[in-house]
């Protein structure tokens, strides 16, 4: 099987139901996605298999869960099953509350740092904020889009926010306040 059809070459592609443009608001969407998996792969590889066990669980059904999402987003065929459904959210808002209450409590902004692993989830917190964005802009452009996609990203922020910090706590490595910031979180 070869890689590489050359069908794109002309600067179009195929999403389900019709080819568009490389840079189809569609198809920057979940374009962005396919990034933040690759991002959260990444962070994987920097995790230790033992003291992250529940993270890395968490993870690998997170980008089965991009999949879907993504899927959605490239699928504009009339008569469709959206793949990503509510219950990925409930479970990761339940994970947020309780890598939250693991980690060190939180009064000042914090810069995205410390270990390896929670820097990179610090990268990925910021493109799947980037991802959400773009399915913002594709929602105003076309009222046709699932908008589970759009909460599951506002919300897999958050969960990397938790997980980067938990990252940091489980093997002591302080989170840097960010030095001229109020305490904000009361």
């Amino acid at each position: 099987m070869k890689l590489y059809t050359k069908k794109g070459d002309t600067g179009k592609t195929s999403i389900i139901g019709r080819r568009v443009d490389k840079d189809d608001l569609r198809v920057e969407a979940y374009g962005t996605m396919d990034e933040l998996n690759s991002v959260i792969g990444k962070a994987m590889t920097e995790l230790d298999k033992e003291i992250f066990k529940d993270i890395l669980a968490d993870l690998e059904n997170i980008q089965h869960e991009l999949f879907d999402g993504g899927g959605d987003l490239a699928n504009v065929m009339k008569e469709r099953v959206y793949k990503l459904t509510e219950a990925p959210i409930e479970t990761m808002e339940a994970r947020i509350d309780a890598l939250a209450d693991e980690a060190p409590p939180l009064k000042r902004f914090i810069l995205p740092g410390g270990s390896p692993a929670a820097a990179t989830l610090h990268i990925a917190r910021t493109v799947a904020r980037r991802a959400e964005r773009q399915t913002v802009t594709l929602m105003k452009a076309d009222d046709d889009v699932s908008p589970v996609v759009q909460k599951y990203l506002n919300r897999l922020s958050d969960y990397l926010f938790a997980a980067a910090r938990v990252a940091n706590s489980r093997i002591n490595v302080a989170d840097i306040e960010y030095i001229r910031s109020a305490d904000v979180f009361k």
